[in-house]
């Protein structure tokens, strides 16, 4: 049995951005995974969420999938809010990290090694207005052959430092000039299926 905890990190912007595809890609991975007979919980975080829930959620969970659209190159600010909440009070409660790792006894001790998450993954799916031609491609001017788990860095190295192990993330591109969502929905069920 495998615990699934799904952070749907959309932030609602009126007849801008409402999140129906990301609330699809949610439903979608949540029913992949309870038809393999896992367990699920979400988080909606436009809902409001209680801190010590959501660490206990972490505590919990074998996969973290956060599901987030892409503004301005990051996921929305109300998504780093909920990391800083629920990892500076897991450290404190030393709950999914007990330090940094280092030792002033031992100095081959690597910075980024005391988490507590390991045997945990985690995972990032993201909404694009950026076509897929933008990245791992040296000719690209904005990301100049950068991936989008390159683009990504900041979000899954807090999980990483953690001691989480990080899964390829899943994009779909171009959804605002020109959306393919039929066919992002058959490669997301194609990528949850290959967890």
């Amino acid at each position: 049995m495998k615990n699934i905890l799904i952070i749907n990190a959309h932030q609602f912007y009126k007849d801008y951005s409402e999140g129906k595809l990301n609330t699809t890609l949610v439903d979608i991975a949540k029913d992949e995974f309870e038809s393999k007979g896992y367990t699920v919980k979400t988080t909606v975080l436009d809902n409001g969420y209680d801190i010590n829930e959501e660490i206990e959620k972490h505590v919990w969970a074998d996969i973290i999938i956060t599901q987030a659209p892409v503004y301005w190159f990051s996921t929305p600010w109300t998504h780093k809010k909920y990391i800083d909440d629920i990892f500076t009070n897991a450290l404190s409660q030393e709950k999914l990290i007990l330090d940094d790792g280092r030792s002033r006894t031992d100095p081959s001790k690597q910075y980024g090694t005391g988490g507590k998450m390991q045997g945990k993954k985690f995972m990032l799916s993201l909404t694009w207005n950026a076509p897929a031609e933008s990245f791992n491609d040296d000719k690209q001017v904005l990301y100049e052959g950068k991936s989008v788990d390159d683009a990504f860095i900041s979000i899954t190295t807090n999980y990483k430092f953690c001691g989480s192990e990080i899964l390829p993330s899943f994009s779909c591109y171009n959804v605002v000039k020109d959306p393919d969502i039929e066919n992002d929905i058959l490669k997301y069920k194609a990528h949850i299926k290959a967890l």
